[in-house]
């Protein structure tokens, strides 16, 4: 099938979907990373704003790996993605939960707040909310269990805790364990959506 990755980055996911055996395309704001992505895999991701041009191309798979949170415009982003995805195809996003176990532990000092890169904060039922505004339904979420060790350590070192490495890798596992049993608790988390039928 034909594959869209949104903020593409240096191309490692689109190199690895390619493998799979999937068509890859994909946009990125950034030009250095674009230029890896060739120089290292050969792909040529497109300029962001290549995403909204008309070109026909219809997506069974469109991805935003940790990418929705940093975008100005959202409903755009959404009119455009529903354009290009086929009727039965997948939106999979990966993004950040205000709503785990870690970010209530941290507070302010979440390190996925990460203000002023992330404009928009998002949790389960959030994005279903806006999933639905926009004609989508969430069919799976699928927890990113590592994010929470991540961005534990890093909040302990915006705490300017003693010890960050070792209170963060606690703290992750705590929240790692808590989403085990409840993935809306998860420190970042996987939402695979469609379409709702006409």
């Amino acid at each position: 099938g034909n594959l869209l990755d949104i903020g593409a980055g240096t191309g490692y996911f689109l190199s690895y979907a390619r493998q799979k055996g999937w068509t890859v395309s994909g946009t990125e704001k950034d030009p250095d990373a674009r230029n890896v992505a060739f120089e290292k895999w050969g792909i040529k991701i497109l300029p962001d704003n290549e995403l909204f041009h008309p070109s026909g191309d219809l997506f069974d798979a469109i991805t935003l790996w940790h990418v929705m949170e940093h975008l100005p415009d959202l409903d755009a982003h959404w009119k455009c993605i529903s354009s290009k995805l086929t009727p039965d195809g997948a939106l999979i996003i990966a993004l950040p939960n205000h709503e785990s176990s870690d970010a209530k532990h941290y507070g302010s000092f979440w390190a996925a707040w990460d203000v002023p890169r992330h404009l928009w904060h998002f949790s389960p039922a959030q994005v279903r909310q806006l999933a639905g505004k926009h004609r989508f339904r969430i069919e799976a979420m699928h927890p990113m269990p590592f994010d929470a060790f991540y961005i534990s350590m890093m909040s302990e070192k915006y705490r300017n805790s003693s010890f960050p490495l070792l209170k963060g890798l606690i703290t992750g596992k705590i929240s790692w364990l808590i989403s085990l049993f409840s993935t809306a608790k998860c420190s970042s988390v996987i939402y695979v959506l469609r379409k709702n039928s006409e």
